[in-house]
């Protein structure tokens, strides 16, 4: 990692997991396992690994990339995370935002280097925009001080990033054409639901279900279903489920509550 002349190597860590339950593919009624293989398109023969290498289709045929080729072309040709500059992160529009991953110090010599870069990012309140290579890729990234660690949040290239009024058009409502009345309920609705955001308080229930209907099938035991999912408000019903949405959240909000006195 370099910012400015300074230079310190650094470890990289994803700093989130995946809980998701992973299935295997099976051929109903057998239970054999059903693989994918590398196949010759024109003779049906599978293809070493080995021999496999990257293809740009064009006009004139195939033109072939080996994987030195791609490695020979990154830039730095190494995983240096190169920092550019230093903005306020809050400038950055989330949609922009990617996965996140830690760095530590690679060495017991670089903690200096590296916790002084940190703080001095706390102080400013600021980002470092970097860019770096991994897997025949070149990443935008912003470094950020967060809870005693830097944090790289991998961002997406501008050009990556779709035009909502060009992709959704004339599907976008200009004005929602709400009454005065109407907008206050709506207001209210959301003050009334107002909460504090505490992670932890939020699991994956969809994990769970999936990890409940294994655990059923496997006891030959049936599972209840979801709740449907509820139908669309009509317009003529807006204030009404406004109104009792509004009545609702009080309600759950004051159940919430520890008791006075």
């Amino acid at each position: 990692m370099t910012f400015g002349l300074v230079s310190v190597p650094v470890q990289l860590f994803t700093a989130v997991e995946s809980h998701t339950i992973r299935f295997h593919q099976v051929q109903r009624g057998t239970g054999d396992r059903v693989r994918h293989k590398r196949v010759n398109e024109r003779t049906g023969e599978e293809v070493p690994f080995a021999d496999v290498v990257k293809g740009y289709p064009t006009e004139a045929g195939w033109v072939i990339v080996e994987p030195q080729e791609l490695e020979d072309i990154a830039p730095g040709r190494s995983r240096s995370l190169e920092i550019i500059g230093f903005v306020d992160l809050d400038q950055v529009d989330p949609v922009y935002l990617g996965g996140t991953y830690y760095l530590a110090p690679d060495g017991a010599e670089y903690r200096k280097i590296y916790a002084l870069l940190r703080e001095a990012l706390e102080t400013t309140n600021r980002a470092g925009i970097a860019t770096f290579v991994m897997r025949n890729r070149q990443y935008l990234a912003a470094l950020k001080a967060e809870k005693h660690v830097l944090a790289l949040h991998v961002l997406h290239w501008a050009d990556e990033v779709r035009d909502p009024h060009h992709e959704l058009g004339a599907s976008l409502p200009d004005r929602s054409g709400a009454t005065a009345q109407e907008l206050g309920t709506a207001v209210q609705l959301i003050e009334a639901m107002a909460i504090d955001w505490q992670p932890l308080d939020y699991k994956d229930t969809y994990q769970e279900q999936v990890r409940a209907l294994i655990d059923a099938k496997q006891a030959h035991e049936t599972v209840e279903k979801a709740v449907p999912a509820p139908r669309s408000t009509a317009l003529a019903d807006l204030m009404d489920a406004l109104q009792a949405s509004v009545e609702h959240a009080r309600g759950s909000s004051a159940r919430r509550s520890p008791r006075s006195g």
